[in-house]
């Protein structure tokens, strides 16, 4: 019998992950004027010891207006750059897992508090809030200040700063780029006929909404180097009646692929208050699958993947090619060590950890000799 598929070896883009598990973006709120702290140090260095294929640097804003809190992580400028190179050094001397970092810009769903504060929409006349700015003068919630409408110079000036940004993300030795066009951020605000009202060539039709998300992913590759990938993670459905859909996640994932994407997250919501998702165990799987379908790059699914059969169902099956976890990953940091354990696998896990292995998973871990990143 062959071995468990989610253990498998997978070659991304050119870049070869030891197994199939990725470790989603999760933002912190611990940046200090964008800049990474020692808590990013150890969280994520914590994370690139799990055993997983790849860790993912949480949504980092390209410019200081894109951040979702005051807290949130930044690379836009020399010293966002030396901070993250500080911590991206840090978990290197330790760890050989490859590092992907997902870029972003919040848009209207920016200047908010942190979550533990109640995570509110912050006035931009009041300490640690700004004008937010998105596709249309349109609220995310009832009672928020509406973002100012974006001027096509200040496109051109975010699509850039993408740009920038994936430059200074090679610089550091990033293995990956993952732009961020879901959860209702600025480029899912884009993509959605219910966030983006516009009467010029970047609103109305789906080929229009598309535009500017696809200039931006255009900019990024053309900046990040060619033997790396770019990938991108979307929100399948707005989970709202007139909302983004599948279908037209599928036409973007399309246009993509044509474009040089290396692969597609697929995530779902965030865009409008009223959604009404049916939350459960693979519940954001379907939309995965419904991608696969239509494209022959990698897909990832990601939401409420806790069970190592769950995990394993998801790639064994086809559903998808790779299973994110984020939330199952803070719980359990260690959770691919279990999984391997639980369906017959093997893991690489740190020199100073190999004498932690069971009895009874006797080949568990893989040694540094017969295992690489």
């Amino acid at each position: 019998m062959s071995g468990p598929k989610l253990f498998e070896r997978f070659e991304l883009g050119g870049l070869s992950l030891a197994n199939r598990i990725v470790i989603a973006p999760m933002c912190q709120y611990s940046a200090e004027d964008g800049c990474m702290t020692d808590w990013h140090l150890i969280h994520l260095g914590q994370l690139a010891l799990s055993g997983a294929g790849v860790l993912t640097i949480e949504a980092t804003a390209v410019v200081p207006e894109g951040r979702i809190t005051y807290g949130d992580v930044g690379l836009w400028d020399d010293a966002t750059e030396a901070a993250m190179k500080r911590v991206v050094d840090g978990i290197r001397a330790h760890s050989s897992m490859p590092i992907a970092i997902q870029l972003a810009h919040a848009g209207r769903k920016a200047s908010t508090d942190l979550p533990w504060k109640g995570g509110k929409q912050i006035a931009a006349t009041e300490a640690n809030g700004w004008q937010t700015e998105a596709p249309s003068a349109l609220a995310f919630g009832e009672g928020e200040a509406a973002p100012v409408a974006l001027t096509r110079a200040r496109m051109d000036a975010i699509r850039d700063a993408f740009a920038e940004a994936a430059r200074r993300s090679a610089r550091l030795g990033l293995d990956a780029v993952q732009i961020h066009a879901a959860h209702g951020y600025l480029l899912h605000e884009f993509l959605s006929p219910l966030s983006n009202r516009r009467d010029d060539d970047y609103g109305g039709s789906l080929e229009n909404r598309m535009r500017y998300p696809l200039e931006v992913f255009d900019a990024v590759r053309g900046a990040f180097p060619a033997d790396k990938p770019v990938t991108v993670r979307v929100s399948g459905t707005d989970w709202v009646e007139g909302g983004w859909d599948a279908a037209g996640t599928i036409a973007f994932a399309q246009a993509l692929e044509a474009r040089g994407c290396a692969a597609i997250h697929v995530s779902s919501g965030g865009l409008d208050p009223r959604q009404d998702i049916p939350v459960g165990p693979n519940y954001q799987v379907p939309l995965a699958r419904a991608v696969k379908g239509a494209v022959s790059i990698p897909v990832v699914a990601v939401g409420l993947i806790t069970d190592y059969e769950q995990a394993e169902a998801i790639v064994a099956t086809g559903d998808a090619d790779l299973i994110a976890l984020a939330r199952t990953i803070l719980y359990d940091p260690r959770w691919p060590w279990h999984a391997a354990a639980h369906l017959g696998g093997r893991v690489r896990a740190p020199d100073q950890y190999l004498r932690s292995q069971p009895r009874r998973f006797k080949d568990l871990f893989d040694q540094p000799d017969d295992a690489t990143y």
